[in-house]
């Protein structure tokens, strides 16, 4: 990207950064350095015209988190929304990252966390 002297390096985050809970310390701790680190990429390789930004996801329906069931459904009810996010809405926000429709966008966190933060 460097080279080609544009891209896009887009991180995945979580709302665990912003809105921790009982058993997401180490996970939530992680995440908040990956966008520490996000915003020192976005310093370093901005001036090659490499933009660097992270997505912070809210509790997503996945195949994956299909195995905790009803626990993980009831996490939908805590984000203002009061529903999980598809995974194909957690795409589509990395897509417009990648887009030049973001084009100016850089060392950032975009939330897609359905409102969670408003909630407190």
């Amino acid at each position: 990207m460097v080279q080609r002297g544009h891209g896009a390096i887009i991180n995945i985050s979580s709302g665990a950064t912003t809105t921790p809970g009982p058993g997401t310390g180490i996970y939530g701790a992680t995440k908040a350095a990956l966008e520490s680190l996000t915003r020192v990429w976005a310093a370093e390789f901005g001036p090659a015209g490499v933009r660097v930004n992270a997505l912070a996801a809210g509790p997503t329906r996945t195949e994956g988190t299909a195995a905790f069931g009803d626990a993980f459904e009831a996490a939908g009810k805590a984000v203002a929304l009061q529903r999980l996010a598809d995974a194909e809405e957690i795409a589509g926000a990395v897509t417009f990252l990648a887009s030049q429709a973001a084009g100016y966008i850089n060392g950032t966190t975009l939330s897609a966390m359905g409102g969670m933060p408003a909630l407190g």
